[in-house]
């Protein structure tokens, strides 16, 4: 073992013991910046025999195991803790927004994805984001417009998710979101220090002002009681009556109207807000997982408009061609890892839309020949170009033109795995921190439609990512699940983390597979991102290290806060189930045998 990885293995075996520290999220360290929220608490694996869940808040964890203890499926924990996530970490997730969900059936092996993700108002146009003088207006001055929020997909997509594989009544679910929003719970470390940092913020938002901050108009402290009694009343009517109590009816309208008024910077049509038909016709989609083999496993993801498994299957194909060593902080390494998700970026940003509106060559981005033809581009001991071009798979008929676009980190990632052996990866956001800040019935709204690219033509050429009626935009978010060839469940895992959701689920995957670490070990592991551009490391990290030797490889290397908040599940051969989550959250993972 190497000194790096024994680093590793040392953090992962210290943890806070006291339940009363897990559970009130006592107050830990700050960086000082809403970029890097909550300092890194070392965490312990949880083992289990039997069942498993990994999120990003203890009272999360907690509420989908005790569903998991009374016989609950995947699906059912997942609900339970997914509405827990929306009260104790609104200013990252929560049935104002919307996710994919990746369930895996313990019998029969397969894999089936569903898209609850946002869709743009039925009358946008293409120049939604451009305003009256021919350019796009700023993202700044857009994430808390009326014209930035899509239509909710959170709630269909858990009810949907509940018909299919639901064990325990609908209803039960919502139990433990509703006593903790009525009864109150202790302000957790993350959403404490954001309180702070984010303040000015949320000062222009009456209801959010109203609801997280005292009439003095101090935060609430970490730790300290707040209640929600709107959210436990929404809740209880979704409980009783199903989504409809949500697209359709008095909640409908509140939603609207409160889009309505919402401050917009510059023109914007009317109509090009949400509408209550846009809510009445809301609609889970039912996809084909994005899937391809690396080395002896077999890795699945979510396919368009979900981008960010796609790139982790890029990077993970065009590696396959190198042998990664053993030793994780070897330069050589970590450059090979970035020329890759470097090129996977480029094709992301080319080809990735809703597939209903675009033709994304999926089959020809993860066809092992056309990966082999882009690694074979890639210098083992050097930075070829700093900005590569896409490339051109097989079935490309029409090549678009490229458009960024700016997700930002912020979002939320639970992994479950049942008694029968089923799992479920679902990674869930309302986009920004804190999204639109247009608070309803005690939830906020997503400001998820700036992710779409702003500037709908480049050159003659329509983006593939460009706003239309209806459409979905693209995502980096990527819940995971890994396999081996004969379909035995491995892994489940994701991470938040805007458009770096890919890198920390490939440098979670390699660290594993291809560096052996355990499950903590490997969501503990720092990591290094390339989104075709500089070469971003995470501070405070060994691989700071590492830095001087990229840069003489050719990479431009910024240092900075990392935010991701990884929750994995690995299962031995034996059976035998280990839960992790990332130590830059609050998060705990809880087994049962």
């Amino acid at each position: 073992m190497t000194n790096e990885i024994k680093r590793i293995a040392i953090l992962s075996t210290k943890a806070l013991v006291l339940v009363c520290a897990l559970y009130a999220n006592t107050a830990l360290s700050q960086s000082g910046g809403p970029e890097m929220a909550t300092a890194k608490t070392a965490k312990v694996e949880a083992r289990g025999a039997k069942t498993m869940i990994s999120t990003a808040n203890p009272m999360a964890t907690k509420a989908g195991a005790e569903m998991l203890a009374q016989g609950g499926s995947a699906v059912d924990a997942a609900i339970a803790a997914s509405l827990v996530l929306g009260l104790v970490e609104p200013q990252s997730s929560g049935i104002g927004g919307g996710g994919f969900m990746l369930h895996y059936d313990g019998k029969s092996h397969q894999i089936a994805t569903y898209d609850g993700r946002e869709t743009a108002p039925g009358n946008t146009t293409p120049n939604h984001f451009m305003g009256p003088d021919g350019k796009p207006i700023g993202f700044i001055a857009a994430i808390t417009a009326g014209r930035v929020v899509g239509t909710p997909g959170q709630v269909a997509l858990l009810y949907h998710a509940h018909k299919l594989h639901g064990h325990l009544p609908w209803a039960k679910l919502f139990e433990p979101a509703i006593k903790l929003a009525a009864d109150g719970f202790p302000v957790p470390n993350r959403l404490g220090t954001f309180l702070v940092s984010f303040r000015q913020y949320i000062e222009p938002f009456p209801d959010m002002r109203a609801y997280l901050y005292k009439e003095s108009g101090e935060p609430y402290a970490i730790g300290s009681l707040l209640k929600n009694p709107a959210y436990a009343e929404t809740l209880r009517d979704i409980a009783a009556h199903g989504p409809d109590a949500f697209y359709k009816g008095p909640r409908a309208e509140r939603i609207v109207a409160a889009i309505a008024k919402a401050i917009d910077n510059g023109p914007m049509p009317i109509a090009e807000r949400i509408s209550l038909d846009d809510l009445a016709n809301y609609k889970v989609v039912d996809r084909d997982p994005a899937c391809s083999n690396y080395r002896t496993h077999k890795i699945c993801t979510m396919g368009p408009p979900g981008s960010g498994g796609l790139a982790v299957l890029q990077s993970l194909g065009q590696l396959e061609s190198f042998d990664l060593g053993k030793a994780p902080f070897d330069p050589r390494a970590t450059h090979l890892m970035m020329e890759a998700s470097r090129r996977a970026f480029a094709d992301r940003e080319l080809y990735v839309g809703d597939p209903a509106f675009v033709s994304v060559p999926v089959a020809g981005m993860l066809d092992a020949a056309y990966l082999k033809s882009r690694a074979d581009t890639i210098d083992p001991d050097k930075v070829a170009m700093p900005k590569v071009p896409a490339g051109i798979p097989p079935g490309v008929d029409v090549q678009p033109s490229p458009g960024l676009n700016g997700e930002k980190p912020s979002t939320s990632h639970l992994s479950v795995v049942d008694a029968n052996g089923n799992a479920v990866a679902m990674t869930q956001s309302i986009e920004t921190v804190f999204g639109s800040r247009i608070m309803v019935d005690g939830f906020i709204l997503n400001n998820h439609l700036t992710d779409f690219t702003f500037v709908p033509e480049r050159d003659g050429k329509p983006v593939a990512n460009a706003p239309g009626p209806l459409k979905r935009p693209r995502s980096t978010m990527a819940p995971t699940i890994a396999t081996d060839k004969s379909g035995k469940l491995e892994m489940v895992l994701g991470s938040p983390g805007g458009s770096a959701i890919a890198g920390f689920v490939l440098k979670t995957i390699i660290a594993h597979y291809d560096w052996g670490m355990g499950a903590q070990a490997s969501v503990d592991f720092p990591v290094a991102l390339n989104r075709n551009g500089d070469t971003e490391i995470e501070a405070d990290t060994p691989l700071v290290d590492i830095k001087p030797a990229l840069e003489a490889m050719g990479h431009k290397v910024n240092v900075i806060k990392i935010d991701s908040g990884l929750n994995l599940i690995v299962r031995s051969k034996d059976g035998m189930l280990t839960g992790a989550s990332d130590p830059r959250r609050d998060g705990i993972a809880i087994g049962s045998n």
